[in-house]
């Protein structure tokens, strides 16, 4: 009888176990991350994109930010940095929102703006986007100088571009 009784409690516990190790990976399917165009799709409060590793002379980096700014707002961020003081730069901003059609997924633009500067090797720009609740948003940025090339005497343009994780507007 007694072996019964600890039979009985082994299946038990064998039994719950399988059952915990199969709701755990229930819930963790759940949670899987979708990417859309190289954008996480998340819940955080905010998002910064650099970009890639330098590969260009002069240009140095570029930055995307993008975070929650109230109950329908968006702040979008971006800065551009030169590793010399340039004759141009410039950034241009894209505010844009996750959208689903069927099975195709994209990011659709929301509003854009431009800022430029001369003989400088850095700036910024910034702005508060009005935004539909319920929704991800995201920020692409391209990072832009131009100068005169001291060995060659030709104008040249180097680009890069970075971009934000999107955030839940809730």
């Amino acid at each position: 009888m007694k072996k019964r009784i600890l039979s009985i409690i082994g299946s038990l516990l064998i039994l719950c176990s399988l059952m915990t190790v199969s709701v755990l990976n229930v819930k963790a399917s759940d949670e899987e991350v979708k990417i859309v165009d190289g954008s996480r799709l998340t819940t955080d409060d905010s998002s910064t994109g650099y970009t890639s590793p330098k590969t260009r002379k002069y240009l140095m980096d570029g930055v995307s930010t993008i975070s929650k700014a109230g109950r329908n707002r968006v702040y979008a961020y971006a800065s551009t940095t030169a590793d010399i003081v340039v004759d141009y730069m410039a950034t241009i901003v894209y505010v844009e929102k996750y959208n689903k059609v069927g099975e195709e997924e994209f990011w659709d633009q929301v509003t854009w703006w431009m800022e430029k500067s001369e003989n400088d090797n850095y700036m910024s720009t910034a702005d508060s986007v009005t935004v539909d609740r319920g929704n991800y948003y995201r920020v692409r940025s391209n990072h832009i100088i131009g100068y005169t090339d001291e060995e060659t005497g030709e104008y040249v343009y180097e680009e890069t571009a970075s971009v934000t994780n999107g955030i839940l507007v809730p």
